[in-house]
C-alpha cells in the first residue's frame, strides 16, 4: 500500500488563514504563513492553499502571499483560486507553487484542464470539486460552493482524469466544517472509478475519520483544516495514530 498523506488546508480570504461550516460561517483562523510553517515542522506530507474568494471577486491568486508561505514550507504545495487560464499559472509557479488546483474556471471550460496537462503535465494539475448530494446525486457547485451547476460528480471526475488532470481533490460540502467523518461512500466510489489519487475533503473530527477515510474511503490523502488550525489536533499524534492501525504513513 502506498503511504498516506495527511495535507492541511489553508482556506485564504483577505490575507488571513479561514475556516466554515458548509461553507458559510467564516471565521478568522491565523496568520497562512505562520500556520503553513508550523504545519511543514509538525510533519505535514503537503499544504494546500486556497484563495477562496478570488473567483467570487473576479480577481487573480495572491501571489506575494504565495511567495511568503513558499519561503516557509518544504514540502509540495498546491494553490487554487481565481486560476482561468496558462497565464495565471506562470507566476504562481514563480512565486514557489509545486501544484495548482482548478475548480470553477474548469467547470466552465474544460479544456482549460488539457491545456494545463499538456503545458506542465498532469501531475501538476489537482481538479477540485466541491459537491453536495442534492435528490440522491452528487451535484458539483461552483464559485466557493455558492453556484450548483448540471455536472454529475463522478462523471466529471471522470472527464477530469481523461482530460489530464493528475489528482481529484474531492470536498463534500455537505460534511465540511461539520466534524462527523469524510463521505466515505462517494469516495469509495471514485477510488473504483478513476486510477489517479483521490484527495477527501470535508468532515475531519477526529483521528477515527483519517482512518476510516483511509480503509472504507479508499482515500489516497485525507485534507482537513479546523481540526489542525484550532490545535484540537496534531500531526505527529495522528500520524502515530494511523501508524499504529496499520495505515503507511511518512513520520
Amino acid at each position: 500500500m502506498l503511504t498516506k498523506r495527511i495535507i492541511p488546508c489553508l482556506d485564504i480570504k483577505d490575507g488571513r488563514t479561514v475556516k466554515g461550516i458548509n461553507f458559510v460561517n467564516i471565521r478568522d483562523a491565523g496568520d497562512p504563513v505562520e500556520l503553513g510553517a508550523s504545519y511543514a515542522k509538525q510533519g505535514a506530507d503537503e499544504l494546500v492553499f486556497l484563495d477562496i474568494a478570488a473567483t467570487n471577486e473576479n480577481r487573480k491568486t495572491f501571489v506575494n502571499l504565495v511567495k511568503d508561505i513558499a519561503t516557509h514550507v518544504n514540502i509540495p504545495f498546491t494553490v487554487g483560486g481565481g486560476i482561468s487560464s496558462i497565464e495565471d499559472v506562470a507566476p504562481l509557479l514563480e512565486a514557489g507553487a509545486d501544484k495548482i488546483s482548478i475548480n470553477s474556471a474548469s467547470v466552465k471550460n474544460p479544456q482549460l484542464i488539457d491545456e494545463l496537462a499538456k503545458a506542465f503535465g498532469s501531475q501538476f494539475v489537482v481538479l477540485a470539486i466541491d459537491a453536495r448530494k442534492v435528490e440522491n446525486q452528487w451535484l458539483v457547485h461552483t464559485h466557493g460552493g455558492s453556484k450548483p451547476t448540471d455536472k454529475k460528480l463522478f462523471s466529471w471526475a471522470k472527464e477530469a482524469q481523461e482530460r489530464g488532470a493528475g489528482e481529484i481533490l474531492f470536498t463534500s460540502m455537505d460534511h465540511d466544517g461539520t466534524k462527523q467523518g469524510f463521505a466515505n461512500d462517494p469516495l469509495a466510489k471514485l477510488h473504483e472509478l478513476l486510477s489517479i489519487p483521490v484527495i477527501a475533503s470535508g468532515g475531519a473530527g477526529n483521528k477515527q475519520h483519517f482512518l476510516e477515510t483511509f480503509v472504507i474511503g479508499k482515500a489516497d490523502a485525507a485534507l482537513a483544516a479546523s481540526l489542525f488550525h484550532f490545535g484540537e489536533l496534531s500531526i505527529p499524534d495522528l500520524k502515530n495514530y494511523l501508524r499504529t492501525n496499520h495505515i503507511p504513513v511518512r513520520i
